[in-house]
């Protein structure tokens, strides 16, 4: 019943928005009785963070096992970053971007919406981290990992409204290029620095 509630949240989101969305549309959708949802969530904001941060854990362990079967090599980068764009076009991006919206000019939501946001992006970091196998002791790593998941996700706002696909994929075509070149630029200047060091 949890299961059901949280996805027709997503659902109502994408397809009506914050305003649109309510605890008894998100009750009805999801065929359970308005008491039984007010059992497990007794706000409409209680239910939408809810409904995001389950979805978004789930979203990450997909990620997680997909990235298993992305290529080695110099392929990889791109396919990283095809796999980000993905994140930040589907529904649990839109769904999360009407709670992010509605948020701005709601001081205690904001709160919530912040810390909720601060683990989904650390999550998301930490991931891209991982799958793209950068050493974040490396100066300049970080960021270059945080950049990424900035530009894709402004790809994602450019996708709101229209398709961006085409778009999307020529910058993130020459972006693979640009962050590969910097990433083994980087992990060289460290190289060198740290066998002067030993010298």
């Amino acid at each position: 019943m949890r299961q059901r509630l949280l996805e027709a949240t997503i659902d109502c989101l994408v397809e009506r928005g914050w305003s649109g969305t309510s605890t008894t549309l998100v009750s009805q959708r999801a065929g359970v009785s308005r008491g039984a949802q007010l059992h497990h969530f007794p706000t409409k904001s209680d239910l939408v963070l809810a409904a995001i941060e389950h979805l978004s854990a789930a979203r990450q362990e997909e990620l997680v096992a997909r990235s298993d079967g992305l290529p080695r090599g110099p392929l990889r980068t791109r396919a990283v970053l095809e796999m980000l764009g993905e994140q930040f076009t589907g529904p649990l991006f839109l769904a999360a971007l009407e709670l992010w919206v509605a948020a701005r000019t709601d001081p205690s939501l904001r709160d919530a919406v912040g810390e909720l946001e601060a683990r989904v992006g650390r999550d998301a970091h930490r991931h891209t981290v991982e799958a793209l196998g950068v050493d974040e002791a490396v100066p300049g790593s970080r960021e270059l990992v945080q950049a990424t998941l900035d530009l894709v996700r402004g790809l994602g706002l450019a996708n709101t409204l229209s398709d961006d696909a085409v778009r999307r994929s020529r910058i993130l075509d020459q972006w693979a290029l640009t962050l590969e070149a910097s990433l083994r630029l980087g992990a060289a200047n460290d190289d060198g620095v740290q066998t002067k060091e030993r010298a």
